[in-house]
């Protein structure tokens, strides 16, 4: 049974790796083209830099035990280094080393989200030196409150449900993001002159690789091959498809025509509603959270032209506000009947989950806001946030990387 296991977590973690290019591919295809290697590269940075950061520290400051006061906060450093890797994890049906890499594509993809909030104008010193902060200060003490042993916020602490990350990946992600464009600033002449999409179908393929690679974000996240995988399987694909559909009956209504992006953007607002339910709702609860999340963030994202906040790429409607979803309507659908390891929600009589998941929502709202203005407070302090107005017009792809995507030159 542990190889079974094993071999499911490690192929889960395969996709969930690859959700990281994907999100490469769909964040470059929004940006003007003399950016789009920059945007990319800041999603391949957060593999690099986060990888080796969790094999030092990350994973066990998440998921080893803690001590004393600090133990529902953060845990100790007894598996620094992955020292444990070889070595049975729980009852013994995974080892360590298969949850250890499964876990660590969701800390690589959590702050990769961060950057379309900032694309096209951060220094690409700085957001290095971000990836660092703020996965070690502000995601590696959240994860553990909320996933780790004696968690704050889990099971053991509050009795908030967060199956594969609403709180810990979608909602940090896109609190952080509203705050680093807060502080990063503004585009230039933003919002009088916002270019289109340079490449929709960069922006189709890496939605599609992203809702692929979300059956091993949730189907994994139970650690099991069996029933529950299956379940939240069959959840994470309704939901992005029903929010799809509401996306494109949105737009059709309002424009007399779905594009291209609002289906891709409705499908990511489903996938990410659903990711803190996948394994605690029903396929037909589902629906409900699909179509649900595509009304609420597309509400929030026509609002959002109204703000002076520059989220590039709208992290925080598509991330945030449906993470936050999610997490909400996680305490109204979920059922103990589908995962025992769960809890019952305002459907199944237990009207108080839902007090418990806002009070989690609040919580991370506050953590993760101070945390990532701290941490960016302090890189201002050493490193230009972002580019010279020049810079920034010249696009990034040449200032950071010496490098072009397109070779606009023609020869005989």
């Amino acid at each position: 049974m542990q190889s079974a296991n094993n071999g499911f977590v490690l192929l889960c973690a395969a996709l969930v790796l690859m959700m990281t290019p994907a999100l490469a591919l769909f964040y470059g295809g929004f940006v003007r083209s003399r950016n789009v290697l920059n945007t990319m590269v800041m999603s391949f940075a957060a593999m690099a830099v986060v990888s080796v950061l969790w094999v030092l520290f990350g994973y066990s400051l998440v998921f080893a035990p803690g001590s004393g006061p600090l133990a529902p906060f953060i845990g100790g450093l007894q598996w620094a280094g992955l020292a444990n890797w070889d070595q049975p994890w729980g009852e013994g049906q995974l080892s360590q080393g298969a949850v250890a890499l499964f876990q660590l594509t969701f800390a690589i993809i959590t702050p990769a989200l961060v950057s379309g909030a900032v694309v096209e104008r951060m220094n690409f010193g700085a957001w290095m030196a971000f990836l660092v902060l703020w996965s070690t200060f502000v995601y590696l003490p959240l994860a553990h409150m909320v996933w780790g042993p004696a968690g704050f916020l889990g099971p053991e602490g509050l009795g908030a449900i967060d199956f594969a990350g609403g709180l810990v990946v979608e909602m940090a992600s896109g609190v952080a993001a509203a705050v680093a464009a807060f502080m990063v600033g503004r585009r230039r002449h933003y919002p009088q002159a916002i270019s289109p999409p340079h490449n929709v179908s960069f922006i189709l393929l890496g939605a599609g690789l992203l809702w692929a690679g979300w059956f091993g974000f949730n189907g994994g996240s139970g650690l099991v091959a069996g029933n529950l995988a299956s379940l939240a399987c069959l959840t994470t694909n309704t939901a992005g498809a029903a929010a799809a559909l509401t996306w494109m009956l949105i737009e059709t209504l309002q424009r007399g025509k779905p594009t291209a992006v609002g289906v891709a953007t409705g499908a990511v607002a489903g996938l990410v509603a659903i990711t803190p339910a996948a394994g605690y709702v029903s396929p037909m609860a589902a629906v409900a959270i699909g179509l649900i999340a595509a009304l609420v963030c597309s509400g929030v994202l026509q609002l959002k032209q109204r703000w002076p906040l520059d989220d590039s790429l709208d992290v925080l409607p598509v991330h945030g506000i449906a993470g936050l979803t999610g997490t909400l309507l996680t305490g109204v659908f979920a059922s103990k009947m589908l995962n025992p390891g769960g809890a019952d929600g305002l459907l199944r009589g237990r009207g108080v989950q839902v007090w418990i998941q806002l009070q989690a929502i609040g919580f991370t709202l506050l953590w993760v806001t101070i945390g990532t203005t701290v941490v960016l407070l302090v890189i201002r302090q050493l490193i230009p946030l972002r580019v010279s107005s020049l810079e920034e017009q010249q696009g990034l792809d040449i200032n950071a990387h010496g490098e072009e995507a397109y070779n606009t030159e023609f020869t005989g």
